[in-house]
């Protein structure tokens, strides 16, 4: 299950007390470390690829940051739908990773140096016609001096998110701050393109989506090729070793700092 905003629980105490509507039965073929590594991660793939842009056989989807917990998950359910997926890597050991996924990408756009261009790539790869989907991992707003770290210098800017997306296509976006200038909106327009935003907790806001959620756990959990083979390396999540209850403090800590890459479970 997954603790809502309003939980009175920290989720590291032996007893949780919690709605039946944010708790979903576990199938006897996953394990309950790979359930809690990526059920959050599920639910906001299949937001992001189902709800609000559809993914369908013969799209093209762009995630980027594809070697992170959620884009490995966002890659894998994009495949298993029918989709050509192009990604993003930040290190030459993401896109060593990447490259080894059982179903591979069609390209890895390797930025860690600055100097690849990520719209003409996309571009390149789709012919001229832009991707149908994108699913970012944060977007620069200004220039790039204007950054003050250097992983900000690794993000695209918004106009190239813009350029690559083709007709139609939909921009998942996890930027909470995005800006949209008046060019913006109208490079949209002529697109007839969308913007969507990706909020984690958007199905524990209302209560009249409760069914809508559960429905997307459980989906998660047992949808065919998916969760129910994870033994098989169909589907596998980004997790680290586990972890106990007297390191989650430091590994919290970890996480809060973005320094972990893989997703940490903690083991009680």
């Amino acid at each position: 299950g997954i603790l809502p905003l309003d939980s009175e629980e920290s989720g590291v105490c032996e007893v949780i007390l919690i709605h039946e509507h944010c708790l979903v039965r576990k199938p006897e073929k996953v394990c309950w470390i790979e359930a809690a590594g990526s059920v959050r991660d599920g639910v906001r793939a299949y937001t992001a690829l189902h709800y609000l842009s559809q993914v369908s056989p013969g799209k093209t989807v762009l995630v980027m940051d594809g070697a992170s917990p959620f884009g490995t998950i966002a890659i894998q359910l994009a495949q298993h739908r029918g989709a050509k997926v192009i990604s993003t890597a930040y290190s030459l050991e993401d896109k060593q990773y990447l490259e080894r996924l059982r179903a591979p990408v069609a390209r890895v756009i390797d930025v860690s140096n600055g100097k690849i261009d990520v719209a003409e790539s996309c571009l390149e790869e789709t012919g001229g016609l832009g991707v149908d989907i994108v699913l970012d991992a944060g977007v620069r707003l200004y220039s790039p001096e204007d950054e003050s770290t250097s992983k900000s210098a690794l993000l695209p800017h918004k106009h190239d998110i813009i350029t690559l997306l083709g007709v139609g296509g939909h921009w998942i976006t996890t930027e909470k701050d995005l800006q949209l200038d008046p060019p913006d909106s109208h490079s949209l327009f002529l697109k007839g393109a969308t913007v969507s935003f990706l909020n984690d907790e958007t199905w524990n806001l209302s209560n009249i989506q409760q069914g809508k959620y559960l429905y997307i756990l459980w989906r998660l959990r047992i949808l065919e090729d998916v969760m129910e083979k994870l033994s098989s390396s169909v589907f596998r999540p980004q997790l680290d070793e586990p972890i106990p209850l007297y390191e989650a403090k430091v590994s919290m800590e970890m996480v809060q700092k973005k320094q972990a890459r893989k997703r940490q479970v903690i083991q009680f």
